[in-house]
């Protein structure tokens, strides 16, 4: 009995372990395509196409991409739960080795 009681807590507490790795998967994609983008930019190649490239096809659509001073990417954080609105998160990458 008492572990039919626990099932929603456990089912809670795995929707938001899962959301948590849902958001860090989406700051990594976007720090490695700031990362993506500033390499292009440094080579000559088109740092906002780069960075676009280097997405995954989730975060794509949404994502917006500044190329001055750096490279900087914001994309939207899919949400797991329907109706759920999550901030988007960003990452950037300079020229020279310094990110931030």
């Amino acid at each position: 009995m008492e572990f039919v009681a626990l099932l929603p807590v456990l089912a809670a507490l795995l929707a938001i372990a899962a959301q948590t790795a849902v958001v860090g998967w989406a700051l990594w994609a976007a720090g490695n395509a700031a990362r993506a983008g500033a390499r292009a930019h440094e080579v000559g190649s088109d740092a906002r196409s780069a960075a676009r490239r280097a997405l995954p096809g989730a975060l794509r659509r949404d994502a917006v991409i500044r190329d001055a001073d750096g490279v900087r990417v914001k994309v939207r954080v899919p949400a797991l739960v329907p109706g759920l609105t999550l901030p988007p998160v960003s990452a950037a990458s300079r020229l020279g080795g310094s990110e931030g």
